[in-house]
């Protein structure tokens, strides 16, 4: 049996040979302190985070798109593939895509989590590649096509031509940063402390990177945030307006403009020119972030669009090598 796995800092999503994505849930793991099995893995280990008792802590097995903890993740990939396969099943191979940057260790890591879950098989494809073909962007071609996917840990920024990554950033700086600059920006103005859950429900209700045409409705927006005061420690409440938010987003936001231009600096010339014709692809849960487009196309000069599917774009690119993994095996083997 073929699986595709898109091991993501926030989500993990399984792609199974013939049927498609299969599951898609929290990259979260649920432990008791003392145990040797999770007490809950994915959406329900999710529920818990900011809510456990001492005893039990929830833990994000992956940070910056790498492994963090090693046993959690071999415990999650392997709770993930037994539920979206059912019963008794040969082992496996597998392709996992991972940020462009990881180093060979960490690369190792995430091979070996692997094997420990039941793959015979591992083959590890660069994310940026993966989104860019899930995308539907002519990677095999003789042209220059520019991808930037934004996960949960890592922004990952390619120029891709003849089936191969030209140039590439990967930015350790993704929707957790994003959510991380919210939280500092309510401790350091409002003085209220809040969880990431919170900061994460704020920057999907009224967050954006630029005033959207069209959206005053939305520019008038507030969130109610509840927290605890950062001095006396008693419960608060604080209206937070798009602005507020828009400012506290900003500096993630310029993180990955900037890997953009460095890429665009180092691309050459003629497919520099594939890309100004052609345009730039947001791929990833950030690229629903309103404005971000509008916001990198002022910044570049170039026109930016969102991916038809941004959120799935890197599993169904995984998919699709799943799809042809024989051939998938002689690119490896020849390279």
């Amino acid at each position: 049996m073929d699986i595709g796995i898109d091991l993501g800092t926030a989500n993990t999503l399984l792609y199974v040979r013939g049927q498609g994505i299969v599951l898609n849930e929290p990259s979260v793991v649920a432990v008791k302190a003392g145990a040797r099995h999770a007490l809950a893995v994915g959406t329900e280990a999710k529920e818990t985070i900011g809510r456990t008792p001492g005893s039990i802590t929830a833990i994000r097995p992956l940070k910056d798109g790498v492994i963090s903890d090693f046993e959690a993740a071999e415990e999650m990939i392997r709770h993930f593939v037994r539920k979206a396969v059912p019963g008794r099943r040969p082992r496996t191979r597998m392709v996992i895509c991972v940020p462009s940057g990881v180093t060979q260790v960490e690369r190792r890591a995430i091979v070996h989590a692997s094997q420990r879950a039941g793959a015979r098989a591992v083959h590890l494809v660069e994310e940026p590649m993966a989104a860019a073909i899930g995308a539907g962007l002519p990677v095999a071609e003789p042209r220059g096509s520019m991808i930037v996917d934004i996960g949960g840990g890592t922004s990952e920024v390619a120029v891709i031509s003849l089936g191969g990554i030209v140039t590439a950033q990967s930015l350790r700086v993704g929707g957790d940063r994003l959510d991380t600059a919210i939280t500092d920006y309510v401790r350091r103005e409002h003085s209220l402390l809040i969880g990431e859950r919170t900061a994460e429900d704020v920057k999907v209700a009224i967050g954006s990177a630029w005033p959207v045409p069209g959206e005053d409705a939305f520019e008038m927006r507030t969130f109610t945030v509840r927290g605890r005061e950062k001095v006396g420690g008693l419960p608060k409440t604080v209206d937070l307006t798009v602005r507020e938010v828009r400012a506290a987003l900003d500096e993630p936001v310029e993180a990955i403009i900037a890997a953009v231009r460095t890429t665009l600096e180092e691309c050459p010339p003629e497919l520099s020119g594939d890309v100004m014709e052609h345009g730039i692809v947001l791929t990833g849960g950030g690229a629903l972030l309103p404005g971000l487009d509008l916001r990198l196309a002022s910044a570049t000069g170039i026109p930016v669009f969102v991916a038809d599917d941004p959120l799935d774009s890197v599993a169904l690119g995984c998919g699709k090598c799943v799809e042809d993994f024989d051939g998938l095996e002689r690119v490896m083997s020849a390279a």
